[in-house]
């Protein structure tokens, strides 16, 4: 009796090892289904408390990616009369330093709990909206290129409308969990959260930054959606937007001629003007076919194709690498952007609504955003001023990337924290409350 004791205690040893916990059956995940009902699905327990490495990895290989292109892509600009006197390593140097702060600024937030985010959702809100009205201020926001996007910090300059993606990101996950249980009525659902964004719009616009704009409202949109907003509001919403984004284009007439470029960038008309950029992106990718010229053997970067560093870096990416990196790189995005909303999902399943909203509103930043900037570089859109994430230069938008991803991390880790059934998680506000 005693050795069959011992092997049956053996046997559950083993099971606990390889399928779970010791004589219990394999742990189950619920998940919402039309709102009131649940489903079990099979959930791997967490092994290690922590967060998903595997994202981690991508993101920095993505960045270590980006680190080198910078790099290659303005290491001629020395020889440029237009940047003055600088060395080869000037953007190198910069984006480097970036790239730290924009570390200690993720470390920083990946110490903040989903309950603090959620608390703090207005008061960041408020913030981004006094960022972006003190870059407008003459002599306080900085111009460039006609522009004025930009707040000097001394060592670099920071982008408020960077942080106005994250923070409307934030307050549009918190605005759904607050407003659950109006969801279904139009003005006093979506009205609220439609004025908030419009204010963002109408100062991104007056700097102009067109392309901030639609990022932000795109995640707006994405979380308003994922937070179960009705069909046909959200479709109704949809073609305000592109009826507004319609218009602007129709009353601007360089925002026209950027559309009628994009049409026939080579023609006689357009390949010295708005289509010069376009152009020489196509060159590039041209020159690059399927394996590319190799790393540093760029042609189109030599002062031919203008911030090749910055909203063109895919473009150099596809003369040195060819099109096998540009597929690797389009797969990288794709698999983190998959991934960012699996942990969403994960998150809702355990009833914590809001960080799953803000890790896939997270998701839809960064799958947009790249598409856009994909798109413009390959010609299938209109050219449009927005980085490719974690790669570009810009140390606003590596910070706020980066931060945006520590978030996610952290909703993991507090994903992985529940599911194991250590410690307490911080209570958050999940429907209801006052507005």
């Amino acid at each position: 009796m005693s050795g069959a004791t011992s092997s049956s205690s053996v046997l559950q040893r083993m099971a606990g090892w390889f399928g779970g916990l010791p004589g219990k059956a394999a742990d189950v995940l619920p998940v919402r289904v039309g709102g009131t009902e649940y489903r079990q699905t099979t959930a791997t327990p967490a092994s290690v408390l922590g967060f998903d490495q595997a994202l981690l990895w991508v993101v920095v290989a993505l960045l270590a990616w980006g680190l080198v292109m910078v790099y290659s892509a303005s290491i001629a600009m020395p020889d440029n009369p237009r940047f003055g006197k600088i060395t080869q390593t000037h953007f190198l140097v910069r984006h480097l330093f970036a790239l730290v702060v924009a570390f200690v600024g993720a470390l920083l937030a990946f110490q903040v709990s989903m309950a603090t985010w959620e608390r703090s959702a207005r008061a960041l809100f408020v913030l981004a909206l006094v960022l972006l009205v003190l870059v407008l201020v003459p002599h306080v926001g900085t111009a460039v290129n006609g522009a004025r996007r930009w707040l000097s910090l001394g060592l670099m300059n920071f982008q408020p409308s960077e942080l106005a993606k994250f923070a409307v990101l934030i307050y549009a996950a918190d605005y759904m969990c607050r407003k659950m249980d109006v969801k279904e009525h139009f003005f006093r659902a979506v009205i609220p959260m439609g004025a908030a964004v419009a204010i963002v719009g109408v100062l991104l616009l007056a700097e102009p930054d067109m392309g901030a704009f639609m990022v932000v409202a795109v995640i707006a949109m994405g979380i308003l959606f994922l937070g179960g907003v009705n069909a046909r509001m959200f479709f109704l919403i949809t073609g305000i937007l592109v009826a507004a984004f319609a218009l602007m284009i129709a009353s601007s007439p360089w925002r026209r001629e950027r559309v009628f470029a994009y049409l026939d960038p080579f023609s006689e008309e357009h390949a010295l003007g708005k289509g010069y950029q376009l152009s020489h992106s196509l060159i590039a990718f041209g020159r690059g076919e399927i394996f590319g010229v190799g790393l540093g053997g760029s042609v189109e970067k030599l002062h031919w194709l203008p911030e090749a560093h910055t909203d063109f870096l895919l473009a150099v990416i596809g003369e040195e690498f060819g099109l096998v990196g540009v597929l690797v790189l389009i797969v990288l995005f794709l698999w983190m952007t998959r991934r960012i909303m699996h942990i969403g999902r994960q998150a809702i399943a355990l009833d914590r609504v809001f960080s799953g909203l803000v890790a896939q509103g997270v998701a839809i930043w960064m799958g947009f955003q790249a598409f856009i900037n994909m798109g413009v570089n390959l010609g299938a859109l209109p050219t449009k001023g927005l980085t490719l994430p974690l790669m570009s230069y810009g140390g606003s938008a590596i910070l706020m990337n980066l931060v945006a991803i520590a978030v996610v991390l952290r909703v993991d880790y507090e994903n992985k924290l529940l599911m194991r059934g250590s410690g307490r998680m911080p209570a958050t506000r999940q429907r209801g409350g006052a507005a």
